[in-house]
Formats: C-alpha cells, sequence, structure tokens
C-alpha cells in the first residue's frame, strides 16, 4: 500500500502538498492519506532522509510534518513551504513535465503559480495582500477551509479531499488564465474610444473579458470563433452607454439577436445560457469599427 502522511487539522500546504503527490507522481494516485500529529511521522524510528520510506509492505511520503526531506520547519525561509518542497520533487519524478510541449508546459506554469500562493499562505503573507481585510477574501479557499473545520470539527480526510478537489478546479481556471494572458498579448486588437483604450479577440476564451479590464481596458469585446457569439462589455464603474452601438448592430445586422443589459454597459449576442439566440454574421474588425463610434 502507498500512504501519504501529513499532520492532523491539515492546512493549505498540507493539503497541496498530498494533491501534488496523488494528482501527479506516478502511481499515486490511489494512496491513503493518514494524519498524525504536527511534527510527528508515521514511524519515528525510520529515516527521515528519504522521500519515499518502507514500512513494512508499505511505501510512505510524510509531507509538511516530522522534519523529512518534504517539510520547511527546519528551515527560516519564507520562501519554501512543504508544497514547494513535494512540487520541486514531483516535476522531477514525473514523467508528464519531462514531455516538454504547449500543453505541459501550461500545466507547469500553472501548478508553479498555484504553489507560489500557497507558499505566501503558509508564510501569513496573506496580511499583506491588497485590501486583507475586505470581505471578499472570506470568499478565499484559504477560508473556506478554515470554515470547514468549524462546520466539520476533526473531519481531516473530509478537508482533504474537499481542498483537493477545489486544486482540481483551480488548475483549470490558473491554465485558463495563462492561456488568457498569451491572447491579450498576442492575439488581442487594442482600438481607441472616447473613454479610454478598448481591445477586441476572436477567441475561445472568455477569461480575456475579466482580465483585459483589470488590466485597464475600459471596453472589451470577444467574438466565439466557434459559435460566433459576441460579449461586449464596458467597464462597470465607466459612463460608456452602448445603446448607440446596439442600435448600430440592429440596423446593420437586423437578423441577429442582440440583448443591451439594463446598465446598458454590456451588449451581448447570442448566449451559452440562451441557446435561442442568433449569432451576428459581422467580423470581429467590423464590430470593432462600430464600437469606435461610441
Amino acid at each position: 500500500m502507498k500512504i501519504v502522511v501529513t499532520h492532523g487539522s491539515p492546512d493549505m500546504d498540507a493539503i497541496t502538498s498530498t494533491w501534488l503527490i496523488k494528482r501527479y507522481l506516478p502511481g499515486w494516485e490511489d494512496a491513503v492519506v493518514k494524519f498524525v500529529a504536527a511534527g510527528e511521522r508515521l514511524d519515528s524510528s525510520k529515516n527521515k532522509d528519504e522521500v519515499i520510506e518502507k514500512i513494512g509492505e508499505n511505501e510512505v511520503i510524510t509531507v509538511d510534518t516530522g522534519l523529512g526531506p518534504l517539510d520547511h520547519h527546519q528551515t527560516q525561509s519564507d520562501k519554501v513551504c512543504g508544497a514547494s518542497l513535494t512540487w520541486d520533487y514531483v516535476r522531477v519524478a514525473s514523467s508528464e513535465f519531462r514531455i516538454q510541449n504547449d500543453k505541459t508546459k501550461s500545466k507547469e506554469e500553472a501548478i508553479s503559480r498555484i504553489v507560489k500562493v500557497v507558499v505566501d499562505i503558509d508564510h501569513f503573507k496573506e496580511v499583506f495582500w491588497k485590501d486583507s481585510i475586505a470581505d471578499y477574501h472570506e470568499f478565499s479557499l484559504v477560508n473556506i477551509l478554515d470554515g470547514l473545520k468549524l462546520q466539520k470539527p476533526g473531519d481531516n480526510s473530509y478537508y482533504v479531499e474537499f481542498v483537493m478537489n477545489s486544486l482540481d478546479a483551480l488548475l483549470h481556471e490558473f491554465e485558463n488564465r495563462i492561456w488568457a494572458e498569451k491572447e491579450i498579448k498576442e492575439n488581442g486588437k487594442q482600438f481607441k474610444i472616447s473613454n479610454g483604450r478598448a481591445i477586441g479577440f476572436e477567441t475561445l476564451n472568455d477569461t480575456v473579458i475579466k482580465l483585459s479590464q483589470k488590466m485597464g481596458y475600459v471596453l472589451v469585446v470577444r467574438k466565439d470563433p466557434r459559435k460566433g457569439y459576441v460579449r461586449i462589455k464596458a467597464n462597470p464603474d465607466s459612463d460608456i452607454d452602448l445603446t448607440l452601438a446596439y442600435e448600430n448592430f440592429k440596423k446593420i445586422d437586423p437578423d441577429a439577436t442582440w440583448f443591451l443589459h439594463v446598465s446598458k454597459r454590456m451588449l451581448l449576442n447570442g448566449s451559452v445560457k440562451n441557446p435561442k439566440m442568433r449569432p451576428t454574421r459581422l467580423k470581429l474588425d467590423a464590430i470593432i469599427k462600430v464600437l469606435e463610434q461610441i
């Protein structure tokens, strides 16, 4: 049997370390997770210098506890945690990351960025995050884990399963963000409107809209090259009014379905939420030309 050992009441560091082993270390996907008191190991008499220990018929990896190779508590560095040590080990041991192509590079970067955040959290650096006492931080996975410990006291296995599933989802989100960053840098069509900088895309990646707005673009348009749908969004705090664009699009392409949000800052043509909407025949350049007039 393969066993991953970590401390009870596991934190983000312990669970991320476990996630890295069970998801990316070959042969360890079905490993059993066991818990010990913080600082201890499953068998303290064994050699703690080896990552994989033999305990009877079992293979055991201990993370974030026990002062072994995948525990950081013997160092004062705030650049290291159990997850970063585990990731360094897994990345070398896993054949998946030896194949260097766009997909594996994107996944490797995404995991590295997740681990970097976990390092900061493990060293309490979230106190330095922008607006650190704002309520929206309570929605973070870190605080949700804290809430689970109040909701389900002592249910260590549940904490691990919940956070590992959440990390799976976060990985997809990080990969999507990396893709969006590349789209903005390489494929975005920048243009100007009277209110400031705007940018347009023909891409499957919807994250470019939110990310572009965070980067300071006051208006973003995305056309889905597969379904033809178009989303046009202005910054929610801007004074942009898309009514004129809405009226012009209806004149130019009356067969398409156009929906102007009550805020006048969002204009939609087609939506996965409403498959009955008819996509526009207009190309991205023609859409941008209309938007430049607002």
